[in-house]
């Protein structure tokens, strides 16, 4: 079993992205399955996205970033940002962040 972590930089303001919505997703036969979903906090992070250790499989991140672009005053090109990954080991930990902008945005594995 494996967990996720993740937080979120406004890297055109230099400063973590407060209250951007995330949801975690498990691909299923049914389609994307909501496992979790929360807000970013005061640091840009979410800590408890997993509460339970997650199996092998394929997840997505979904942060909606249009969403705090608008509430920011900003315009911005994308509605939202999204890590499409899979856990194939059990055991470790990942730690997927966004670094945003208003015309841009990626992503990497943090430890």
């Amino acid at each position: 079993m494996s967990t996720i972590t993740t937080h979120i930089l406004d890297t055109a303001l230099g400063k973590p992205a407060i209250g951007v919505a995330v949801a975690l997703e498990q691909d299923s036969p049914e389609g994307w399955l909501l496992l979790a979903q929360g807000h970013t906090d005061a640091d840009g992070r979410i800590k408890d996205l997993t509460p339970e250790p997650l199996a092998p499989g394929h997840y997505r991140l979904v942060a909606e970033i249009g969403d705090y672009f608008a509430a920011t005053g900003r315009d911005a090109l994308y509605v939202s940002a999204q890590i499409d990954f899979v856990l194939g080991e059990t055991g470790s930990h990942y730690h997927l962040p966004f670094l945003i902008s208003p015309w841009s945005w990626s992503t990497y594995r943090g430890s």
